[in-house]
């Protein structure tokens, strides 16, 4: 026997996987760099840098399955691999979870802490608890080199966000401007549309009648006014004009002429803008420009005046509004003393109120619409006007396009480029500042005047603030240098900018500042540009484009006389789709249907939750998850673990010098063919990123080619007496064993690296993660052909057996009609293995099938099956009958709820797609009800 340590009787991935992974850590296996690999080519991979708050979800779970897979591949390929790891500070996100600490724990708050203490309890609680999610991707399989994990607010990449901060404003692409934001009333800061939860709402439809100016207002009289629609009466305070449609013949002779804004008697336009909508509500539409961000742009085509009527946190600010009150009656400040502070949905009653006691209120209709609310706060979120700090997307976002058009950068599925360009090309400027203490603090500061002084350095912002000042004589020179001195004295004088960047900024630097810019060029040249990016769709705007868009511009200045592909982050993005539930539904805490990766690893092993994601990776189609699937690839690890112990049994060990092509037993030939099949297909596949392809692939080969059909040809040979083909059966059984352990590795790495370690004697590469992929096996084309007739001619006879019904126990004689010298040297080659496997009585040759035989058609020849007898045919018939008019039934049905456009349009999506899968396999039902009826009429 051989002596080596024994594989295990039982597969328990809980007792494998943390052994695995340390050996891997021990041995540096994922290290980019390496000496050996110095002069390979590198092979680079960012991981979009999770939330240093987060948590592993099923996202995160395919997303880093995927790019594992690339990278463990390419790794074995002989590539210099550098998966780069790292966090996101996650900026709402963190200091939520700090403020909420201080809070549990009873202690003071951040406003009482001040800045720089909240600071200190952030980046201990970072220290503490921000490591949570690495090693949840550690427990994935994850093989980063996790020796250069980086946080996008350790010290080289926040030099990194400065430098970019500071280029930018310096070619005046970045700058300050007051624009709508989308504003958090709770949280106090502007957010990303990201961080914007659209949720439908039932709400109400208020139909305001505004009066036309110089007219007697008069609620029966349609010529006195013009009647607009809203869904934000609080809102209407602020309106500077009305805006119809230019081709709207309604309104046509009242363009340019003027209304009276109810209760506030301030004297608006009215303007002719496409925005309005003639078939929606009166075809009239309010235009406040500082509360609704269409209404922005609309104010800025008509040069109209911003009034903003909210304050911060979401209350009626009139009092001391200069905006609000200029050029309003006597009257009106009244009201404004009356409705000043109250919040924005006590407002809305007041006010309507008020519009219905003065008739103004036409009809209010219920209307369900969407309302965008903030995804940390809950609240509903606010087109807030503010000063902020914005990038010109515009101008970056030029090159980034020419890029993706030029295919420098191609999307994989391609379709996702369309996606692209709509958003580029449609993009406005990009709001980076946030009402926040932690995060990467703008490098701004301010004079006594409000000038701003943009600087990498608090030191050089100081001393050109003081020069500025000193030659505008508003200090003296002596003055000048004490304040440059002492910081105190300073204070109030010069004062930096309190807001942080939007997370954003800095994630869209990661390509190249996780790389060492701007402090070493070194892994730069070395590792820019990544070879590709694997992410979700719901981010190609908010960090994919950002990339592009920093990437290209930063990298060219690195590099100005290189093409563009030198140039871009990244001349891949694969774009993967969403894990949802089993029944198609999108997961959520609401509905009660998230499945935890980490549960499914507790469960089954990291390797067959890997496996699954993979299997069902299909480019452009979500995942139906379920844990069947996972507890079925979990099952698929079992096969491979028995089959391991079935060649350790039968003493197949690694022969270091074997050489197949030498081989000369037919078997062993054909899974030598079959593996050069599935080699083929397996890095073509990777190489296009279908997973789900290369995946299906290897399960077929190994569950199918290997387990069920080789290793079942090898029993007759492990029991004979040739010594001679026992040993090269044994060689061929181990080599092959090696090579699935090989190509399955990037898939399922915990199992195939334990396999690898108990089975290395005689290996000379120690550690999978880092042996040599595979390389060409031989063909033999006559094995694989005679193999492959009587693996089809089994399935043949066991597939009719089934739906014929012949009882399992009972063994049928097969007919080979008419039969070629060829077919009948494989049948009596095989006699007593196909007998076995396909219950078989006997094989006999005839010039014609006999009568009541099923006839079937295997390669280009006849075989029968003669049932007469065996089983009653006419009652085989009535039952298929029976069974095709369900089958009938059934499509017949579901055809009828899918032709029902109301079913169609109000049932969920994942119930419209459980019909149609329901559809699909009857209909795949019904062609094998027919198939079966068409083999029985041969046998009349």
């Amino acid at each position: 026997m051989i002596e080596h340590a024994m594989i295990e009787k039982n597969y328990q991935p809980a007792d494998i996987e943390g052994r695995m992974s340390r050996i891997w850590e021990d041995a540096g296996a994922f290290r980019a760099g390496r000496p050996e690999r110095r002069d390979a080519k590198p092979f680079t991979i960012v991981i979009p840098p999770p939330n240093v708050t987060g948590s592993l979800h099923m996202g995160h779970a395919l997303n880093n399955t995927l790019q594992d897979i690339l990278c463990r591949f390419e790794r074995m390929r002989g590539r210099d691999v550098l998966w780069q790891p790292g966090t996101d500070h996650a900026g709402i996100a963190t200091q939520m979870v700090v403020e909420r600490q201080l809070m549990e724990r009873q202690q003071p708050g951040r406003r009482d802490l001040g800045r720089a203490k909240f600071l200190e309890r952030v980046w201990q609680w970072k220290a503490e608890s921000g490591g949570v999610i690495v090693n949840q991707l550690k427990r994935l399989g994850a093989s980063c080199d996790w020796s250069r994990e980086r946080f996008t607010m350790d010290e080289g990449l926040s030099r990194a966000v400065v430098k970019v901060f500071v280029e930018l404003h310096r070619e005046g692409l970045i700058y300050k401007d007051k624009r709508l934001v989308n504003w958090d009333p709770k949280l106090l800061t502007a957010i990303s549309d990201l961080e914007v939860q659209q949720i439908e709402v039932k709400g109400s439809l208020w139909y305001l009648r505004y009066p036309l100016q110089g007219k007697i207002f008069n609620p029966d009289d349609p010529t006195t006014f013009i009647v607009v629609a809203t869904t934000r009466p609080e809102t209407m305070l602020g309106d500077t004009a009305v805006a119809v449609h230019p081709d709207d013949e309604r309104y046509a002779q009242l363009v340019g002429k003027h209304v009276i804004l109810p209760l506030v008697g301030r004297k608006i336009p009215i303007v002719a803008d496409a925005y309005s909508d003639p078939e929606k509500g009166s075809g009239a539409v309010k235009v406040t420009p500082a509360h609704d961000f269409n209404d922005f742009e609309v104010g800025r085509r008509h040069n109209l005046p911003q009034i903003s009527v909210l304050n911060q946190e979401g209350a009626l600010a009139l009092v001391g509004n200069e905006d609000y009150l200029r050029g309003l009656p006597e009257g009106s400040l009244q009201l404004a003393e009356e409705l000043h502070g109250l919040d924005r949905f006590a407002a809305r009653k007041q006010i309507v109120a008020r519009l219905e006691d003065f008739g103004f209120v036409e009809r209010i209709e219920p209307n369900t619409h969407m309302v965008p609310h903030g995804d940390r706060s809950g609240v509903v979120i606010e087109p807030y006007l503010t000063d902020q700090w914005y990038v010109d997307a515009k101008a970056l976002a030029q090159p980034a396009i020419a890029a993706v058009r030029s295919g420098a950068t191609t999307f994989v599925p391609k379709n996702w480029e369309k996606t692209y360009f709509e958003w580029m090309e449609n993009i406005q400027p990009w709001c980076i500042s946030r009402q926040l203490w932690w995060g990467h603090q703008i490098p701004a500061w301010y004079g006594p005047d409000g000038k701003v002084f943009v600087a990498e350095t608090e030191e050089e912002a100081v001393g050109n603030a003081l020069g500025y000042y000193a030659e505008q004589e508003v200090i003296t020179p002596e003055q000048g240098r004490q304040m440059a001195l002492d910081r105190n004295k300073r204070a109030g004088f010069i004062t930096r900018d309190e807001d942080v960047l939007d997370t954003w900024f800095s994630s869209a630097l990661w390509p190249f500042s996780t790389l060492g810019w701007p402090d070493d060029d070194t892994d730069v040249k070395r590792y820019y540009p990544t070879d590709v990016l694997v992410t979700g769709f719901d981010i190609i705007f908010f960090w994919v484009a950002r990339m592009m868009m920093m990437g290209i511009h930063f990298m060219q200045k690195e590099r100005p006389a290189a093409p563009l592909t030198q140039v871009v982050p990244f001349p891949t993005v694969y774009i993967h789709a969403l894990v949802r539930d089993e029944k198609g539904a999108k997961m959520s805490k609401s509905k009660g249907n998230v499945i935890d990766p980490l549960h499914l690893i507790d469960d089954y092993g990291a390797d067959a939750l890997r496996f699954t994601l993979a299997a069902m990776a299909a480019q452009g189609r979500d995942i139906k998850l379920s844990a069947n699937r996972v507890e079925g690839y979990r099952n698929f690890a079992t096969k491979l673990w028995n089959a391991c112990r079935f060649a350790e049994m039968n003493e197949a060990a690694t022969v270091p010098d074997f050489d197949p092509s030498t081989v000369k037993e037919i078997a062993n030939q054909w899974i030598l063919s079959q593996f050069f099949d599935t080699l083929g297909q397996l890095e073509i596949a990777l190489d296009d990123y279908r997973f789900n392809d290369a995946a299906n692939r290897i399960y077929q080969f190994v569950w199918n080619s290997y387990c069920d059909w080789y290793l079942e040809l090898t029993k007759p040979i492990f029991v004979g007496l040739n010594e001679e083909v026992k040993r090269e059966t044994r060689a061929t059984v181990a080599f092959v064993r090696d090579e699935i352990l090989k190509i399955l590795h990037p898939f399922m790495p915990f199992i195939t690296e334990e396999l690898w370690q108990v089975t290395a004697l005689n290996r000379h590469e120690k550690l999978l993660a880092l042996a040599r992929w595979p390389s060409e096996p031989p063909f033999f084309a006559e094995a694989h052909e005679e193999v492959g007739w009587l693996i089809e001619l089994v399935n043949t006879v066991r597939s009719v057996r089934a739906e014929m019904n012949v009882p399992a126990g009972t063994l049928i004689p097969l007919e080979l009609v008419n039969p070629s010298e060829l077919t009948l040297k494989r049948a009596e080659r095989w006699d007593a293995f196909f007998n076995r496997l396909a219950r078989i009585s006997g094989t006999y040759t005839r010039e014609k099938a006999s009568e009541g035989a099923v006839q079937l058609v295997v390669g280009s020849e006849v075989v029968a099956l003669p049932l007469k007898g065996v089983i009653d045919l006419s009652a085989e018939r009535a039952r298929l009958d029976k069974e095709l008019a369900k089958a009938d039934a059934d499509i017949k049905r579901v055809d009828a709820k899918l032709a029902n456009e109301k079913f169609v349009a109000n049932a969920p999506e994942e119930i419209v797609e459980e019909e149609k899968e329901k559809r699909e396999a009857a209909v795949t039902r019904k062609a094998k009800i027919l198939e079966a009826m068409e083999r029985l009429k041969s046998a009349t």
